[in-house]
């Protein structure tokens, strides 16, 4: 599975690459250059989308939660080895309950607080790529495109439905029925007490006032990636209406979240870019360029993390009392 995912993010990077200078090198660069340091203001506007996001994990862990900056660095680890890394969107899960346990939440609740978060996360995305395709229906004419996204939105409502329906059913003892011969005592080591872990899941979807507070903020904070496009497009010199950017965002982290298993959505993203850039008005060099621009947030924000997420490992390993023979 890891040599698949490499693959593919080999061939992700090639097909980016050659987008880009598909699109007009030169011009692509010309473009870039216009932007300067709007580019690195367009890379801050990704902190908003974090704190909104913060807010609504905040909400499900209740009273004895971790501080705002603790969630952020949370966040930052977590999104850098999602987007970065080989692991098809999940390795970042896992990390995060580990920290969250190293700072005293107790495991079945960092367990239960990051798998509804994660889900949470996964619907509001889906409302929000409704919206924006809904939204691009009523301004582009292109039928066959159109339908191919309707036809995309339907074929996933039932993998979302039926990823809560086996939460409520009990993930973990079904994960631990596949997984028990596969991996032998390992996986139960993980997992622990499976029966616990299902309770405090199925516990925390009954605090429905917290559910919903932590949907409506991930739904913000999805939302709020409409000022990274409308910045981006601003500093390039080619300002869209809101209504636009919010189509562009939408319809890019609904492709990207389609192409789950290519790291970091490479290739995928850009030709989104390029695609439903040209279809409201965008030159190519201009969308290359925008697609570049975002690809610029995991240059400043998350290679950043990756690397302080590697020091912080080793240094712990490195304390780590040596096996007496």
């Amino acid at each position: 599975m890891m040599r698949w995912a490499i693959l593919l993010g080999l061939v992700g990077l090639a097909v980016a690459t050659g987008l880009i200078v598909w699109s007009g090198y030169d011009q692509v660069l010309q473009a870039l250059s216009v932007a300067g340091w709007g580019i690195l203001w367009t890379t801050l506007a990704h902190l908003i989308s974090m704190f909104f996001c913060i807010i609504g994990w905040q909400a499900l862990l209740g009273r004895g939660r971790p501080s705002k900056g603790f969630f952020l660095y949370v966040l930052w680890i977590r999104a850098a080895i999602n987007n970065l890394m080989p692991v098809a969107r999940i390795g970042g899960e896992v990390v995060s309950v580990r920290l969250l346990m190293r700072h005293g939440v107790r495991k079945t609740q960092a367990v239960a607080c990051t798998v509804v978060e994660t889900t949470l996360s996964v619907l509001a995305v889906f409302l929000f790529s409704v919206i924006g395709i809904a939204l691009f229906t009523l301004r582009v004419s292109d039928q066959h495109l159109i339908w191919k996204l309707i036809m995309g939105v339907l074929l996933s409502l039932p993998l979302l439905v039926g990823f809560v329906v086996v939460q409520r059913i009990g993930a973990f003892g079904l994960l631990t029925k596949l997984f028990s011969s596969m991996f032998s005592g390992t996986w139960q080591k993980f997992a622990g007490n499976t029966k616990h872990l299902d309770q405090a899941v199925r516990n925390l979807y009954r605090r429905r006032g917290r559910v919903l507070t932590c949907l409506f903020w991930q739904f913000v904070s999805w939302c709020s990636g409409t000022i990274e496009i409308w910045l981006a497009l601003y500093f390039l010199g080619h300002t869209l209406p809101v209504s636009e950017a919010f189509m562009i965002e939408a319809l890019i982290q609904a492709t990207s979240s389609a192409a789950f298993v290519v790291p970091g959505a490479l290739g995928v993203q850009e030709a989104g870019f390029l695609l439903f850039g040209h279809l409201l008005g965008l030159k190519p060099e201009v969308a290359a360029a925008l697609a570049v621009i975002r690809r610029c947030r995991d240059l400043l924000i998350y290679v950043p993390g990756l690397i302080f997420w590697q020091l912080q490992e080793g240094r712990l390993l490195l304390k780590k009392p040596a096996a007496t023979p």
